[in-house]
């Protein structure tokens, strides 16, 4: 299993792409791609569900 699965799971079943979490989370795609990488720190997996949950409710609108 790949580190940080949940994240990854989540953005699938939502039909997220990555760059789009990471224009809201305010980094690039290239450095969110780093961020999955390794295990995330509490402070930034925060903010990563918050950008997955304010783009899902986005979508819903």
């Amino acid at each position: 299993m790949k580190e940080n699965q949940d994240i990854r799971d989540l953005i699938f079943l939502n039909r997220l792409k990555n760059w789009e979490v990471a224009q809201v989370v305010g980094i690039s795609d290239g450095r969110f791609s780093v961020w999955l990488r390794t295990p995330l720190r509490e402070d930034r997996k925060k903010r990563v569900e918050q950008a997955i949950e304010k783009l899902i409710e986005k979508k819903g609108e």
